[in-house]
């Protein structure tokens, strides 16, 4: 209620049915909170970081990727003739004896462009490494915003086309899986510690790009009747409860390749024998 006594500048008032007021209160701290809201940052981009300088050691090591039956997902699918030669292995001799560096660069592209546009992996990078912004309620260092409506970020959009060559890249994974239940002289019905650590690992790797926001909107998008769908409004559900745990699955899925890979490499590095349970 006026009083009268109201500074013109600050009572509000309303303007086409919107209340409006003079001007804002002056604060000239950057953020109140009183949390330690660095910290989820800080351990996102300590995370982020040390899985890029692991993964790049390891992509461009050429080497300890092969040990029987077991192929590091980092080199898998393996398509240069320089390849370590897999009994019935995800292997083919498409790039040729011209390709001179390590067989993981062509694979990884995929993987590696499903992460870097995925929404949540967008949000974790934007805010641990760039503090944009680092946290809610904090304001960032940047004296503009564009979004993504600029090169390079706009390539942000072809998150969907990524997620399909993902699904591919699962399916070899899924391939390479099945393989893991076989011995080192190639004969089935075997299982050691390698095959549980690779189950795991496809089921993290399949639950989460199942659980990308592209999958869940190519599933259920672009219907105005999900009575009409009841197949694909089930999945649908089923989708969005996986989308629900995103943020767990993507570093959950991050770790669980990792350890495949640095599995893979104890093992053909002769520093571990893979124990056999059968």
């Amino acid at each position: 209620m006026a009083t009268g006594t109201e500074s013109p500048d600050t009572e509000p008032h309303t303007i086409g049915g919107s209340v409006r007021t003079g001007s804002r209160a002056a604060i000239a701290a950057r953020h109140l909170r009183t949390d330690r809201w660095w910290l989820a940052p800080a351990a996102t981009a300590a995370g982020l970081f040390a899985f890029v300088v692991y993964s790049t050691w390891r992509a461009f090591a050429d080497a300890d990727y092969y040990a029987a039956p077991y192929v590091s997902p980092f080199y898998s699918p393996c398509l240069a003739e320089r390849c370590r030669t897999m009994h019935a292995g995800p292997n083919a001799d498409l790039f040729g004896s011209w390709w001179a560096i390590s067989p993981a660069i062509i694979i990884l592209i995929f993987p590696l462009g499903f992460r870097l546009t995925c929404y949540y992996y967008r949000k974790a990078y934007y805010r641990g490494f760039w503090l944009s912004p680092p946290a809610c309620a904090v304001a960032e260092p940047h004296k503009k915003y564009t979004g993504e409506t600029r090169f390079p970020l706009i390539l942000q959009n072809i998150h969907r086309y990524f997620f399909y060559a993902a699904l591919l890249v699962a399916g070899v994974l899924t391939y390479d899986t099945v393989l893991a239940f076989r011995d080192e002289h190639y004969r089935w019905g075997h299982m050691g510690l390698g095959t549980v650590v690779f189950l795991v690992n496809i089921v993290l790797i399949w639950a989460y790009t199942l659980s990308c926001h592209s999958c869940r909107h190519i599933v259920g998008g672009k219907l105005k009747h999900f009575s009409k769908h009841p197949v694909r409004y089930r999945t649908w559900q089923f989708i969005s409860r996986l989308n629900a745990r995103h943020m767990l699955l993507a570093w959950a899925s991050l770790v669980s390749v990792a350890l495949a890979d640095f599995y893979v490499y104890l093992v053909a590095s002769g520093a571990f024998d893979d124990p056999r349970f059968f």
